[in-house]
């Protein structure tokens, strides 16, 4: 094992090319984030899969895969599953309270998403999908909109239990995400830097409220590119205050914490200035986070910016300037499957993932 395998990379095409391989051999790297334009079919995606594992048997292949409009693979058999939103309606259409009929039958077909969603990837060799968005539907962020459950955080957290449950019949662990909350800001992290102007205990009652209820089932967290400046000045993921003092002291939360995609423009804003990448992988790192992702690079200038980011993050540790944990390496690895998944053919005729579509809104 090794010290430490913080960073989740990418690659550009359908297949690994040799400077791929180099890059996923890299002592450094712990896993590899896929995307659509990763994906032709089932054959070639279970193909590829295949051979990262070959590269190195430890790395986690990583994916958004949440559904609605966020799921990277749709087509050849893959199930087109719901947004979020469509379980909280489920829920909605009866009385509103937890013990309701309509309650129980939307956190049943929540588990029945987790379980297709699971067993559909894995069958492909995918091992880990960041999923379930714990975000409350505040109702003015575009980001989030309909991949949040809810806006009630007990309905977010009891929903989020029950996919979670799904993920787990399939062997997959769990990433909940933005903590402490994405759904109040409005702008988008991908371009912008979100501002959430809450206290803190308005929070702590309201969005950030499942993470504590969650901490004996969630695997993992993934923090958001919002600052809260009532707060702290820094962004959550790059906020000891969020990530040790809150999330785990606080909220009592022990699994691995991801940075989010340090490409995205408002994931390196920091005291008036932009980060570079390995500026901002170190902060995140020394801030809290097990690991840390840096997306879509592998299509620009023939991944020379993730060349680049290796060697930085190489030359960092060696001069001290950020440190390996152990601790952290465990996380990476409890995140792996421990159980050997069925094949697709196999998948297509069990009875649970077949009872379990036939659940699906």
């Amino acid at each position: 094992m090794n010290p430490h395998s913080p960073l989740i990379i990418d690659i550009a095409g359908t297949q690994l090319s040799k400077a791929d391989k180099q890059r996923l051999a890299h002592p450094l790297v712990g896993g590899v984030i896929l995307f659509a334009r990763n994906w032709e079919n089932r054959a070639q995606l279970t193909k590829l899969c295949r051979k990262i594992k070959k590269v190195r048997s430890d790395l986690l292949i990583c994916v958004d895969h949440e559904g609605g409009r966020v799921q990277r693979f749709r087509r050849d058999g893959f199930t087109h599953l719901p947004p979020m939103r469509a379980f909280g309606q489920i829920w909605l259409e009866g009385d509103g309270s937890a013990t309701g009929a309509t309650a129980l039958a939307a956190c049943n077909a929540a588990t029945a998403a987790g379980y297709v969603l699971a067993s559909e990837l894995r069958a492909c060799g995918v091992d880990f999908s960041f999923a379930p968005v714990l975000d409350l539907d505040h109702g003015g962020s575009s980001v989030i909109g309909d991949r949040a459950f809810a806006r009630d955080p007990r309905m977010v957290a009891l929903l989020a239990q029950a996919l979670m449950h799904g993920l787990r019949q399939a062997g997959m662990a769990n990433c909940g995400k933005h903590f402490p909350g994405h759904g109040w800001a409005t702008a988008d992290s991908h371009v912008d830097m979100p501002v959430d102007e809450r206290v803190l205990e308005a929070i702590l009652a309201d969005d950030a409220a499942p993470y504590g209820w969650l901490n004996a089932s969630l695997s993992s967290v993934m923090p958001a590119h919002v600052i809260y400046p009532q707060v702290d000045a820094r962004p959550a993921g790059f906020s000891s205050l969020w990530l040790g003092e809150v999330l785990r002291r606080r909220l009592g939360f022990t699994g691995a914490v991801f940075s989010d995609d340090l490409s995205m423009k408002g994931a390196r804003q920091l005291g008036g200035r932009e980060l570079s990448y390995t500026e901002a992988a170190i902060t995140a790192l020394e801030a809290g986070c097990d690991l840390v992702l840096l997306c879509n690079q592998s299509l620009l200038e023939d991944g020379a910016p993730i060349d680049e980011f290796l060697a930085g993050m190489s030359e960092a540790l060696l001069k001290g300037r950020w440190t390996a944990r152990e601790t952290s390496e465990l996380r990476r690895q409890e995140l792996l499957p421990r159980d050997k998944a069925l094949k697709w053919d196999q998948l297509m005729v069990e009875p649970r993932y077949r009872h379990a579509l036939g659940l699906l809104p």
